[in-house]
This record gives C-alpha cells, sequence and structure tokens, in this order.
C-alpha cells in the first residue's frame, strides 16, 4: 500500500460519523479508498447513505484530516510503531473473513499473516478464581506447545495468565488492546506488553494512540479479537462479562467458541450457547481437532474478499 493512500485511509477515519467498518469494507473494493474521498460508495445501506452525508460535511476540512493522519504516521515511526491496514499483506487473515473488520491496525512487534492464521483467543473474567487462573494458563501453554498462537486483551485476572503461560512455554502470544498503542491498561501490565512484544508476540490496537479506555472500546476490541482468531475459548464469566459477550460475536463471525466444561456446569448462558453451537471442551485436543490450517483460512479470506466485491455488482 503506498504512504498516500495510507494517509488517505487515516484521514478517512478522521471523518465525524463516517463508520469505521465501512470504510474497511468500501477500501478493500478496486481503488475503494481513492472512491471513498471522492464521496462515492458502492454499498447500498442506510450506513453508505449517512456516509455521504458525512463525507459532504466533512469535504472543506479533509486536507487537516489529511495532514494529522502524515503526523501520527511520523511520530509513530519514531516509537517503533507499525501499522497495518486491510490492504496490507500483513493484515492479520482470520480478520478479513468478518464484516465488521477495523480499517487499520497500530502494532508494536511482529505480525505474521500465515502463522496467526493458527490462532485462539483465551478469554475470562478479571475476577478469576485460583482454579480459573490454572486452566487458563494450562490451556495457553498446550495451545503454544502445538505452535497456536494465543490471543487475549492484556487484561489482569484470565488475560494476563493466558500470556504469561504463552511465552512460558516459548510460544507466541498477541494482545488485543482496548486502548491506543501508547495507553497501556491496565497500568500494572506494563511490563507485561514490554515482554510479549521482546519475546516475539506483539501488542494491536485498532484505535488512535493516545486513545484512553472507554466504555465502548473493550466491546469493540473484543469484535476485533474475536475477529483475529480461528476461536474463542471462555474460561470464567459471567452473564455480564465482556468474555461472554466475545462468545456471542465469535458466534456470530462463524467462529468456533470453545467453553471449558467447569463454565458449562457453573453458568446457564454458557448451556445456552452450547445449545447455539458452542463446543463444550475438557482437553485442548477438543480445540485442536476443530481449528484449520493456514491455507484454509487464507482462502477463506480470498472469499470473503471476494463476496465483498460480487455484492457491490
Amino acid at each position: 500500500m503506498q504512504r498516500q493512500e495510507r494517509i488517505d485511509l487515516l484521514a478517512l477515519c478522521r471523518v465525524p460519523k463516517l463508520s469505521w467498518y465501512l470504510v474497511a469494507r468500501e477500501a478493500l473494493r478496486p481503488n475503494g479508498v481513492a472512491a471513498l474521498v471522492e464521496g462515492r460508495l458502492t454499498e447500498k445501506s442506510k450506513e453508505a447513505a449517512e456516509a455521504k452525508t458525512a463525507l459532504a460535511a466533512a469535504k472543506s476540512s479533509f486536507a487537516d484530516y489529511r495532514s494529522e493522519a502524515e503526523r501520527i504516521l511520523s511520530s509513530l515511526e519514531s516509537e517503533r510503531t507499525s501499522i497495518t491496514t486491510v490492504l496490507d499483506d500483513d493484515y492479520p487473515l482470520n480478520l478479513r473473513t468478518i464484516y465488521n473488520l477495523p480499517p487499520f491496525l497500530f502494532y508494536r512487534g511482529a505480525l505474521n499473516a500465515d502463522q496467526d492464521a493458527l490462532s485462539v483467543a483465551v478469554v475470562g473474567t478479571r475476577e478469576a478464581s485460583p482454579e480459573g487462573l490454572s486452566r487458563a494458563q494450562e490451556i495457553a501453554r498446550l495451545l503454544s506447545e502445538r505452535s497456536v498462537t494465543v490471543l487475549s486483551g492484556l487484561a489482569r485476572g484470565i488475560d494476563s495468565a493466558a500470556h504469561e503461560a504463552a511465552m512460558a512455554a516459548g510460544g507466541r502470544t498477541v494482545a488485543v488492546m482496548g486502548t491506543g498503542i501508547r495507553r497501556i491498561y491496565p497500568t500494572e501490565n506494563q511490563h507485561l506488553s514490554e515482554r510479549i512484544v521482546e519475546t516475539g508476540g506483539a501488542l494491536v490496537s485498532q484505535f488512535w494512540p493516545d486513545s484512553p479506555p472507554t466504555t465502548y472500546s473493550f466491546p469493540r476490541r473484543n469484535i476485533t479479537m474475536s475477529g483475529m482468531g480461528q476461536g474463542t475459548v471462555v474460561i470464567e464469566a459471567s452473564s455480564t462479562s465482556g468474555a461472554k459477550m466475545q462468545a456471542r460475536l465469535a458466534l456470530d463471525h462463524g467462529k468456533k467458541v470453545f467453553l471449558v466444561r467447569e463454565l458449562v456446569t457453573k453458568q446457564p448462558w454458557a448451556r445456552k450457547y452450547v445449545a447455539r453451537g458452542a463446543v463444550e471442551v475438557d482437553r485442548v485436543e477438543d480445540i485442536l481437532s476443530r481449528l484449520r490450517g493456514a491455507d484454509q483460512i487464507r482462502e477463506r479470506a480470498r472469499k470473503a474478499d471476494q463476496l465483498e466485491l460480487l455484492s457491490s455488482q
């Protein structure tokens, strides 16, 4: 992707009331970024009609949005922070298969599209029990030993346990953040975030670099984490937990949802999700047997892109 096209894509995400998910979908079409800048959209929807209005209203400010985007890119280059977009080869393959994919990700560390195609999110409550922490560590360790990238959300509790266990096993882990790439949250996980990068993993964020934690950012983060993995393993989660939300999102995305047996026993919502297609698991083999290879994921991503193009014709 050319630098100017990347600047234009980021500038579009500065336009007030313009859906970023719509930007991502339109950008995947031939000359999609240039068409958006000109106010032309292919998608026929209420969201697209609202986008045309937003783009028309922002036309006089677009030069300023471009300048701000260029400033952000330049500042992050000096901080060893990179960016990938829906038009770049290193954009996560699994993420390409969902309809509400973010148009860009800022990241520290390394992304590897083929390696991370074999990835699973391990999530759960921040207020984890000792048994839950132990279970998260066991599953993350066993997945890592079988070359599965472990995704989680950098939160305290289950997330931290999953990241730590993956690294201890010599595996790869990716933290999907609910804040900007410069804002580690919670602050107590600053050292953990540094170790993730140092051991060959990555921190990724779909938000502007200095974005603080907000009530809406973590649900959006869960959408992205669901999209980045082939599936989500929920260790412990109440009926109001963000981990439960991610399980629902994963089912909506057509991803695999794995609920540990102890969770299904204790939580009525988990039993309902099993009835919807989630898989109750007791051994890591129950997860591994349902994962696809990188070539299969690449083909799914290609077909997803083709569907976007066909829907515009």
